[in-house]
């Protein structure tokens, strides 16, 4: 799976944990790493509801440190 490092206004890498072409998918994935404590963020929800979801995936994106953790987190759903 490719992963986007991108940084924000804190110098903190985040990256790509998953990539969704469901918008709805891509919620519920958050809401299990909220839950358990885990930052994260969408990146381009919105595009793909605009947009084709294959042009303008979704990303569920993590601090690169919780990366190893949000993905054990993802795997046990």
């Amino acid at each position: 799976m490719p992963m986007n490092i991108i940084m924000d206004d804190n110098s903190t890498k985040l990256v790509a944990v998953q990539i969704f072409d469901n918008v709805v998918k891509a919620e519920i994935a958050k809401s299990i790493l909220d839950s358990a404590g885990i930052f994260c963020l969408l990146e381009g929800e919105y595009m793909s509801t605009i947009y084709s979801p294959i042009a303008f995936p979704t990303r569920l994106m993590v601090r690169e440190e919780d990366l190893t953790e949000a993905e054990a987190v993802l795997s046990n759903r």
